[in-house]
């Protein structure tokens, strides 16, 4: 089956998809398994509870082809303080002689119905054929027209794949939750209801898809059709975690139920004009868009980059259906205005997206905790603000215009404590918002935080001096991980061998387990590896004390990190969690073993490089964790190649995040030293969700084909997200599949599912509101150019794999070429010479070109192999904001800032000079220059710089002062050094991600990478701007 516009014989590696889809044809079967019965109704779970988690795993489980069990592994036990090397070996004890094993579950499921109109295995795909290097631009590369068949239909049979877990589950309901958390034991437990299992095992199921997408209808929406008016139904807003900023008026909470305010007799019923019956004419909005409707000579008007950061284009909708529609920096889609049907859109030759930036951090979230979550019963569609009342008691869906019963409890409205203003509840006000989950939406009681380490020490990562750096950082930051009494963790090391950590409480210190058969990895004591750790936090902090030590003298050179991820996997199987791994080498041992490929010769060519993994073994295991709700975060700490092509997978599939720290040492790069503990503090205290699961609708007639980013797809459109965390985003691809003549808006809704660190299960809502347009033009007016680019770069990254670099690059210049042609030859009514754009698409050239210059589609410079693989890793998870900041830098002057126009923050006092051209001409010799390109800074000072800036900034008294290795400003007590370190570190904090900062000099060999960020300048491989639009110009008037 071909991708889009690949041709079926694309030279595509067979087991890598062009998004995270179906795993190859030998991987494991991760579907939704079966829901049990029970779950079906509110009553309890066939499970055992939070708490309970069992970690007796059987140390063997039966082979599925044999039948049979292998023995004679050998396990190593040795206090850690007298660990010299080796220790004494004990043969492993044999097995019970009734092994448990994983059990299938079969029989007759209630299947709820699917979405049909999300499925893209409907539409037949047509084939694609490209043809690079032709003369004349072949049609848009990426079709937008049809659905992609790839890898998104997973119809894998559906079994459940989890462990069996044993131990006792007959636990009364006061041990389902901990003390402090009220509003879950009213949620879900019944005084006295016990768990029980067959035959003390349970299986965790992994079918979320009944649950976020199946649609419940055995629990009925009205639980309740004559709720007392006594009580206040449960709409009381909790107090909340940290980051969770509550919207109720103080003077709400506590009220009397005698206070409440309930209208006596019928109420006439009135709407704010919301709702497509309301929309005003399409284009009477334009004046929204003065300069919108200005055609651009781009070869006359070049510089159009705008002084200040570049804002989203606003909707064209009514000001009071905008007021209450989606932050586009959390959801924002590449054509604020959806054209009307597939064949306008083909023609605009524009790519139909979204982005998301789903559970980013959010000053202020309402938060909803009713026991009825309102949704549609037909498409499951949470209400929002863009459905329809037709009357108090119906409300339309503006997905599939399903007319849906309000339920009784939805009729009062707890901010305003009136009864009868279902329209006015906090659901239909607000576009974001946060649901806590009934017992409904689990399958299991939520899990609690689990995290794992897994660090590699071998010779090569004790030299770099890391283990130091981490330990520090983890006792640091120790009591801020996120997580509540049931949280737990475990630490793992490997150089050849495996080595184990028993923190049990009781023992007067740390008990190293090493396992040397990595050839058949089992888990010694596995009830003492994962501890609470509040229980035995003082034997952590002694482990973490000592663990940098321990290895000082280390000779062994080798690398199983292969075998050390099985037995990590095997550890955290049972319960889920977050596995953190540290490696900075090649693999040489063991399953997953890699060897050399890059070849430093052909590093610059856009032929023959290896962008694909060399092995599906780190795919198999990532989807096996996926499986578990187990992510994988990889932290590579490397000088040399170590093939982040095939480690990345680990962490793409089973929606972790890669780090990367080239030439890490804790000597010869302090620079680096100090990155890794400024994001390992991020890291290690932000949010995290836990065994979540991700659903994106459409009004009926769109539908989404490719899904970008980290996870696995479940089913045809349910992201599985074992972690989800605040600095992830995602991206996909839509197409119009019917007619929209008779829409005048569309809606696009995210919902998250997702276990909190405390325990909570909740869902997080974003809901996004388009115009529905007939035009060409239009549909280029509401152009978002930073969406398209961001979204053609995600598919540029996909082609790279699938096809070649080079397929990717022209792939790029023909999308800004068609756009362009397609505007010239339908739009514009007298062809004049030029290069003639509409005004939102006046950047796309200069924004494709900085893609062709960014590290990852970049030719003929000497990047190394794994640089380029983790820049194509950041274009698939980060944010559109961060990737546009990577893509085309913002260059400032800043030996001259003042507090005009500044920002005041805190007391602070933040200069904002303007955003420059990247461009050699903008620079001068008697200034100083910031660059900021997201992951880094660079203070180029000219030759001439003012002494002024040199001693009250820099503290040098002259130029030849300032030393080759500068990354830090000092902080002098003058008005310029205060100014350029508040813009510094505004700069700074407004990314999960730290940026380094380099004072380059004129001979600094850091001037090289700052001059090479001038996007709008000529490179030897690389057209300037100017050339680029000439060859644009050449190709659309053709």
């Amino acid at each position: 089956m071909s991708q889009p516009g690949i041709p079926a014989s694309g030279g595509a590696l067979g087991g890598l998809q062009a998004q995270n889809g179906a795993a190859s044809a030998s991987g494991s079967p991760y579907t939704n398994g079966p829901i049990q019965n029970a779950l079906m109704s509110s009553q309890g779970y066939n499970s055992q509870l939070p708490g309970s988690y069992a970690h007796l795993i059987p140390a063997k489980t039966l082979n599925p082809v044999s039948g049979q069990c292998n023995y004679g592994d050998s396990q190593t036990v040795s206090p850690l303080r007298n660990y010299q090397g080796p220790g004494q070996t004990l043969h492993r004890p044999p097995l019970a002689s009734n092994p448990v094993t994983p059990s299938l579950h079969s029989g007759s499921v209630p299947r709820m119905p699917q979405h049909t109109s999300q499925n893209p295995a409907a539409t037949p795909m047509p084939s694609v054929n490209f043809h690079p290097g032709a003369n004349v631009p072949p049609p848009l590369n990426w079709q937008y027209n049809c659905p992609s068949t790839g890898s998104q239909t997973n119809h894998y049979p559906r079994v459940s794949t989890g462990p069996t877990m044993s131990g006792n589950t007959n636990l009364t309901s006061h041990q389902y939750v901990s003390s402090g958390e009220p509003s879950l034991q009213n949620n879900f437990i019944k005084s006295g209801i016990t768990s029980s299992t067959n035959n003390g095992s349970m299986m965790v199921h992994n079918s979320y898809d009944e649950i976020e997408g199946g649609g419940f209808l055995a629990t009925p929406q009205l639980t309740n059709k004559n709720p007392t008016v006594s009580r206040s139904v449960g709409y009381s807003y909790p107090s909340l975690p940290p980051g969770y900023q509550n919207t109720q008026p103080s003077s709400t909470t506590g009220m009397p139920p005698s206070s409440l305010s309930y209208p006596s007799g019928p109420q006439a019923f009135t709407q704010t004009p919301l709702g497509a019956n309301h929309l005003t004419a399409s284009l009477s909005g334009l004046s929204l868009h003065p300069e919108g409707l200005r055609v651009i000579n781009l070869l006359q008007e070049r510089n159009m980059l705008p002084s200040t950061p570049l804002q989203p284009p606003v909707p064209n909708l009514h000001e009071d259906i905008q007021r209450l529609n989606c932050n586009p920096e959390l959801f924002r889609c590449t054509l604020t205005s959806i054209p009307q049907t597939q064949a306008l859109l083909n023609k605009a030759k524009l790519p139909l997206g979204l982005l998301l930036h789903p559970f980013k951090d959010l000053v202020q979230l309402p938060v909803v905790t009713s026991s009825t979550i309102v949704r549609c019963r037909s498409c499951r569609t949470y209400i929002n603000p863009f459905v329809s009342f037709l009357d108090q008691r119906r409300w339309k869906c503006n997905l599939c215009y399903q007319v849906n019963d309000v339920p009784e409890e939805f009729m009062y409205n707890p901010l305003t404590r009136v009864y009868g203003e279902p329209h006015r509840r906090p659901e239909v006000q607000n576009a974001t918002i946060e649901f806590m989950a009934p017992s409904e939406y689990m399958l299991r009681p939520p899990q609690p935080p689990v995290y794992l380490f897994v660090f590699d020490v071998s010779h090569n990562a004790i030299e770099t001096g890391y283990l130091s750096s981490v330990c520090q950082s983890l006792l640091d930051n120790l009591d801020m991980l996120p997580g509540n009494t049931r949280t737990k963790i475990g630490f793992i090391t490997f150089d050849s061998t495996i080595h184990f950590y028993s923190l049990q409480e009781g023992l007067s210190q740390p008990q190293m387990l090493i396992v040397s058969d990595i050839e058949d990895i089992f888990i010694p004591m596995p009830e003492n590896l994962l501890v609470n750790l509040n229980e035995s936090k003082e034997l952590v902090q002694d482990l973490l004390k000592t663990l940098p030590q321990m290895f000082t003298k280390t000779l062994e050179t080798q690398s199983a990190l292969g075998p050390a991820l099985q037995a990590a996997f095997k550890l955290m199987s049972p319960t889920g969690g977050r596995m953190s791994v540290f490696q900075t080498q090649l693999p040489t041992l063991g399953v997953g073993a890699l060897k050399p490929r890059e070849e430093p010769n052909q590093r610059s060519s856009a032929k023959e490089i290896h962008l694909t993994p060399s092995t599906d073994f780190y795919k198999k295991l990532a989807l096996d964790c996926s499986g578990q709700q187990v992510a994988v975060d990889l932290f590579l700490l490397s000088g040399q190649y170590s093939d982040l092509a095939s480690l990345g997978c680990i962490s793409r599939y089973s929606a972790g995040s890669v780090y990367y720290y080239p030439s890490y040492h804790y000597q010869h790069n302090p620079v680096q030293v100090q990155k890794l503990q400024k994001e390992l503090h991020r890291y290690l205290t932000r949010k995290i969700g836990f065994e979540a699961v991700m659903r994106i609708r459409c009004t009926k007639g769109v539908s989404i084909h490719t899904f970008h980013g980290n996870f696995f797809v479940r089913s045809t459109d349910l992201l599985s997200l074992p972690n989800v965390n605040p600095d992830a985003g995602y991206a996909v691809q839509m197409s119009v599949e019917e007619s929209l003549t008779d829409t005048q808006l569309v809606s696009f809704q995210s919902a998250l599912l997702y276990t909190s660190s405390k325990g909570e299960r909740r869902i997080r809502v974003h809901t996004l509101c388009l115009p529905v347009v007939s035009t060409l033009n239009e549909v280029f007016l509401g152009a978002d150019v930073q969406a398209i680019a961001g979204l053609l770069a995600n598919m540029a990254v996909d082609r790279s794999v699938t096809a070649s670099l080079s397929d990717a690059r022209d792939a790029l210049v023909n999308a800004v070429i068609d756009s362009l042609s397609a505007y010239r030859s339908s739009v514009l009514s007298n062809h004049q010479p030029g290069l003639m754009v509409p005004f939102s698409l006046r950047l796309f050239p200069l924004f494709v070109l900085a893609l062709l210059k960014q590290k990852s589609f970049q030719t003929g410079t000497n990047a190394r192999l794994d640089e380029r693989i983790f820049a194509m890793c950041q274009v698939k998870n980060q944010p559109l904001v961060y990737l546009m900041l990577t893509t085309h830098p913002n260059l400032y002057r800043v030996d001259n800032l003042s507090d005009e126009g500044a920002l005041n923050i805190n007391d602070r006092t933040i200069p904002q000079p303007p955003i420059l051209q990247l461009s050699v001409e903008k620079l001068s010799r008697d200034g100083a220059f910031l660059m900021d390109a997201g992951s880094v800074l660079m203070l180029w000072v000219g030759k001439n710089c003012g002494q002024n800036f040199l001693s009250q900034v820099l503290g040098v008294q002259s130029y030849a002062l300032i030393p080759q290795t500068m990354t830090d400003l000092p902080e002098l007590d003058t008005p310029e050094s205060a100014r350029i370190i508040a813009f510094i570190s505004w700069l700074r904090e407004q990314r999960p991600f730290f940026p380094v900062l380099y004072i380059i000099r004129d001979e600094s060999p850091m001037k090289a990478n700052f001059l090479q960020s001038m996007v709008e300048d000529r490179t030897e491989s690389a057209f300037s701007y100017y050339e680029f639009l000439l060859h644009i110009q050449q190709q659309v008037n053709k």
